[in-house]
């Protein structure tokens, strides 16, 4: 039995779709990332299955169990990690996992064997206040929190937001120990790098999903040429390349813009074009695509809608 299970899941706001006949399950043992900008409708998304929102239309059950009929059993049974902080900032790390095994009739002594991995790094700081915590440690000791009752089922909706890169990385690797003990996991994130670290992802935007798959086979099903493009004046050459024919799409990535083009495309042609338009250092090569190339495509199909910044998609964090 999956894990969880939604199907046509909609919800409105007003006059903004938040979330548009979205459909989906995870199994048990599997992380299922979430992956899109702001306004995406992820959290909308998280609060309806863990409980907190009803949808507008469509079903989900959660551990087997109904979302509308079976809310105060599904809420024994998930653990739910907010985006924002959430925990008591003046109770010590300690005190803030006791108050949540407690509010779930259980105690800290009987599953620490759930969080020993990752509450170990706390416990040195375990009578330091939560809100004097670092980044990382707040979300160490919030994902301790969120797993203290032995969820069958862990939301976490965009668990490593400001949080450092080498945090991050240590998040990650806890979560997949997680998953490989038979813990279901749902994240969100805005990160495209973290899309790697997940068993299968859904890209979503404007309150769809675009397209669901494992990481790999979204990337293979990127069916065009894709090249790495840079100068010495690389806003003007932004405008330029968008403006030459045979080129499908141009977005900035770091230090290179991707190129999507046709079929045939000459890159000498395109070379000669840039070096008459005043550029110089000119350097282009096809590359593997990645995640995010395969989002901007999807969102680039006719998926958007003027209400998304699609801009807020991370696809870089420094170090």
């Amino acid at each position: 039995m999956p894990g969880l299970l939604a199907r046509n899941i909609s919800k409105d706001y007003g006059r903004i779709h938040a979330l548009t006949d979205v459909s989906f399950d995870v199994g048990g043992g599997e992380i299922f990332g979430v992956i899109g900008p702001d306004g995406a409708g992820k959290t909308t998304l998280f609060r309806i299955l863990t409980t907190l929102l009803l949808p507008d239309s469509g079903t989900a059950r959660v551990d087997g169990l109904d979302i509308r009929r079976d809310y105060r059993e599904i809420r024994r049974r998930v653990g739910y990690m907010p985006g924002r902080f959430s925990l008591y900032q003046d109770l010590s790390v300690q005190e803030n996992l006791k108050f949540y095994a407690a509010v779930f009739g259980t105690t800290v002594r009987e599953n620490y064997h759930l969080v020993k991995d990752i509450y170990g790094q706390l416990e040195p700081f375990k009578d330091r206040r939560a809100g004097a915590l670092s980044g990382g440690m707040k979300q160490k000791l919030a994902l301790s929190c969120a797993l203290i009752h032995k969820p069958s089922v862990l939301f976490l909706d965009e668990p490593t937001t400001g949080v450092d890169a080498v945090s991050r990385r240590e998040f990650w690797e806890m979560l997949k120990n997680l998953g490989r003990q038979g813990l279901s996991i749902v994240v969100s994130t805005p990160y495209m790098d973290e899309a790697a670290m997940c068993d299968r992802i859904a890209l979503a935007l404007g309150g769809r999903f675009l397209r669901q798959d494992t990481p790999a086979a979204i990337v293979a099903g990127f069916d065009r040429t894709i090249l790495a493009v840079s100068s010495d004046r690389m806003s003007a050459l932004l405008r330029d390349l968008r403006d030459f024919k045979g080129i499908v799409s141009c977005h900035a990535f770091g230090d290179t813009h991707h190129v999507t083009v046709t079929d045939g495309f000459d890159i000498e042609r395109l070379r000669g074009y840039l070096s008459r338009g005043n550029h110089s250092g000119i350097d282009i090569h096809p590359i593997t695509p990645g995640i995010e190339d395969c989002f901007m495509a999807l969102a680039e199909a006719g998926a958007t809608t003027p209400a998304i910044d699609v801009t807020s998609l991370v696809t870089e964090v420094p170090s």
